[in-house]
């Protein structure tokens, strides 16, 4: 089965002749769309269902779509790409930093962005394959399952990280003790594009930190090398997963 036929996608967009002929153009294509008209139909939806990607319109009524990618990046690592008319770099920067994965302008050609939900994907899907399979990373007494996309604290607890956050953790694992530029960081974690907002890599490191270091002001796992990028200073281990 090909990755279109086996994709399901939510589509949340208040328009409702823009989110019906997009669906039905998606759909033909091969991928699975489950509509939304709003971020409470979307949450109700991504409560009980299981997706692959969201398409996420910014501008709605009630809760808008920044808010509902923030849930999404702070609840699961499920890539997200707006959807909107809003088209300022500062808005596409705002989109990137709190954890899309990609940001398409309206009015935009449809094979445009089937080229980036494919794309979105493979990047997504990649770091997956890349892991040994069975296999998790241990560092600094924490855990990161891959194929489960779960990383644990030191007590166990399950700690949130979006699916930008993700591909940067990974990209830190599979290089420790390596630096690693902001250019070769963008190309793992953001893709096309992304050079035009270096800006992005620097706030998710900054999420990053928050959520992996004790004080993320004074950052000892993943420091800054200056002049250089950033690099994991520690050890990291590869063991046998555990259920």
């Amino acid at each position: 089965m090909s990755e279109a036929a086996i994709t399901r996608i939510l589509l949340v967009d208040d328009e409702a002749a823009l989110r019906e002929v997009l669906a039905d153009y998606l759909v033909r294509q091969g991928f699975a769309v489950v509509q939304a008209g709003n971020a409470v139909e979307a949450r109700a939806r991504i409560a009980g269902e299981t997706f692959d990607l969201v398409l996420l319109d910014i501008m709605m009524p009630g809760e808008d779509g920044l808010s509902l990618c923030r849930h999404l990046a702070e609840s699961r690592a499920l890539p997200v790409i707006f959807i909107t008319a809003k088209g300022e770099s500062t808005d596409r920067i705002v989109g990137l930093e709190i954890g899309a994965d990609d940001y398409v302008v309206k009015p935009f050609d449809p094979r445009e962005l089937v080229a980036r939900i494919r794309s979105v994907l493979r990047r997504s899907a990649r770091v997956a394959v890349d892991a040994p399979e069975a296999l998790v990373y241990e560092f600094e007494g924490w855990t990161l399952d891959p194929l489960k996309r779960r990383l644990t604290d030191r007590e166990g607890a399950v700690v949130a990280i979006s699916s930008a956050e993700f591909r940067l953790l990974m990209a830190f694992l599979d290089h420790p003790r390596q630096v690693l530029d902001r250019d070769r960081l963008l190309d793992m974690v953001q893709g096309r594009e992304a050079h035009l907002f270096d800006r992005a890599v620097d706030n998710q490191i900054s999420r990053l930190r928050r959520k992996i270091e004790e004080d993320s002001r004074n950052p000892q796992l993943i420091q800054t090398v200056w002049g250089g990028g950033y690099m994991l200073a520690t050890e990291v281990r590869k063991v046998a997963g555990r259920d």
